[in-house]
């Protein structure tokens, strides 16, 4: 019975909350983790799950040697399911209503210093279609601040390099328009005037933006690949550059020049302003830095 419950709260949360197959897959493994354990417990209806089960799945989560983040993540969507329990078939008693997640140490995220993002955006070279396509999205991706898998995703009639904006279908299917520089138009455009055509040769109907050397759309998975590659050859450490850190040092750097929360947001796509305001902690930082340095009493 569980099982078929969370199967249309799954189909809830596609359908009518519009959430990417990719977070419904995450939502998917985390909930069907604590049915296995209730079923080892014997417990198979809603109404059977008390906080002392909770509890005991929590312990279970420290001693397989989950991360607070994971915990806190588990926690969520457990909310999430007892409350559509909760609106759709009237369970009266929430388990979790008494239990609070683990704290969490807000870490700051990794920004890249002006230097460093010029490094690495030199690194493809434009002298191969597959250098001038690695070119293109590196410069659109600190253009525009778009998560990987915007990016990858775009399609061709999706992007006026004429107008200067790129159309973005963000989380949630929501669309938000994001200016480009001139310098990232200059490179999507010799991309597709000089690589691109060279990639989809017969594959003519490609939509694609973005494709890799047979033509195909190019993967999360690939570019993830695609910008390690790039860090070695800029001198940078692999391990910690990834699309995010791009998305990071967008938002920053333009903090830092000026902008205001609400403008980095919209660019962003966040809903929420306080998922914004982690880079007013990041600039803070940043000046703590340059104050320790350069001050006499620092």
């Amino acid at each position: 019975m569980l099982s078929s419950l969370v199967d249309q709260y799954l189909s809830v949360l596609a359908v009518e909350k519009g959430y990417s197959p990719r977070t419904i897959e995450a939502y998917a493994a985390d909930l069907n983790d604590f049915l296995d354990f209730l079923q080892k417990k014997g417990l198979s209806k809603p109404e059977e799950i008390k906080s002392p089960h909770v509890l005991l799945y929590l312990a279970d989560l420290r001693r397989r040697n989950f991360s607070s983040e994971t915990v806190a993540r588990r926690l969520s969507a457990l909310r999430g399911f007892f409350r559509f329990l909760a609106l759709e078939y009237g369970l009266t008693e929430n388990p979790l209503a008494l239990i609070e997640g683990p704290r969490l140490s807000r870490k700051l995220p990794l920004v890249l210093s002006s230097r460093e993002v010029e490094a690495l955006l030199k690194a493809p070279d434009p002298s191969t279609p597959l250098g001038l396509r690695d070119k293109a999205m590196l410069e659109l991706l600190y253009a525009s601040g778009l998560r990987v898998s915007e990016l990858v995703g775009l399609k061709l009639h999706e992007i006026n390099l004429e107008v200067g904006f790129v159309r973005v279908k963000g989380k949630g299917e929501k669309e938000r328009l994001v200016p480009i520089g001139e310098v990232a138009k200059e490179a999507i455009s010799q991309y597709l005037h000089q690589g691109r055509p060279k990639l989809v040769r017969k594959r003519l109907n490609e939509d694609h933006l973005f494709v890799n050397r047979l033509g195909r759309p190019l993967t999360r998975q690939r570019f993830w690949q695609i910008i390690k590659d790039c860090a070695v050859r800029a001198g940078l450490d692999p391990r910690e550059i990834t699309p995010h850190v791009l998305r990071h040092s967008f938002a920053t750097h333009l903090l830092e020049r000026g902008a205001d929360l609400r403008t980095v947001q919209m660019l962003l796509g966040h809903t929420n302003l306080s998922t914004t305001q982690i880079y007013t902690h990041v600039q803070a930082e940043t000046l703590r830095r340059i104050h320790q340095k350069y001050h006499p009493r620092g």
